[in-house]
């Protein structure tokens, strides 16, 4: 969360809790990043290039 504060200090983040080790990042509505689709965690810098 603080990389993509850094990043794009404009950006509204928030955390939703869920279940089930589901992680998504979602930018204007589509998801641009899943846990569930890479079987991984992004690494460090990987969902700031996917925001650019």
């Amino acid at each position: 969360m603080d990389e993509i504060k850094e990043g794009f200090a404009e950006a509204n983040v928030e955390i939703i809790e869920g279940s089930g080790g589901v992680f998504e990042v979602t930018v204007d509505d589509s998801i641009i990043y899943s846990k569930k689709e890479t079987g991984r965690f992004p690494e460090k810098g990987e969902v700031i290039s996917l925001m650019k």
